[in-house]
């Protein structure tokens, strides 16, 4: 096993680059997520002949939705967006059911993750959490 540098270890830069879902209905995710993410600061655009969704002044990470075609739809994926607050967590939440997600589970503090989290399933049954991480 290598070692690894410590001052590498200090520098931020993201771990992934990118995710993408292959949505079975490119008009109704594009919606949701738009709606979803905005209370987290992410904004998006089409691209492609689909989605793509970053973080304000920021390109990476960033996440695309494009429609299925001859692919394989993203469904049972989970991924977790990042909030800068509670109040973040919340307007997520509202905002995902109010544009077609289904509840898993209502914002809530997860003592065991020292994070306060809100679970919501896309249009196609994807488990989309936003986490706010409590400070120790």
């Amino acid at each position: 096993m290598a070692l690894v540098d410590c001052a590498v270890m200090t520098q931020r830069w993201p771990f992934i680059h990118h995710v993408t879902f292959i949505a079975s209905d490119l008009e109704a995710s594009t919606r949701f997520y738009t709606a979803a993410l905005k209370p987290l600061g992410v904004v998006g655009e089409a691209a492609d002949g689909g989605a793509e969704f970053w973080e304000e002044e920021l390109d990476t990470p960033s996440f695309g939705l494009y429609p299925a075609g001859d692919a394989t739809v993203t469904r049972g994926a989970h991924i977790a967006f990042t909030a800068r607050d509670r109040a973040s967590v919340d307007a997520f939440y509202e905002a995902a059911l109010s544009a077609g997600g289904t509840s898993r589970y209502e914002p809530r503090l997860w003592p065991e993750y020292r994070a306060y989290c809100a679970f919501v399933d896309d249009p196609d049954g994807n488990n989309i959490e936003a986490v706010y991480k409590e400070q120790a």
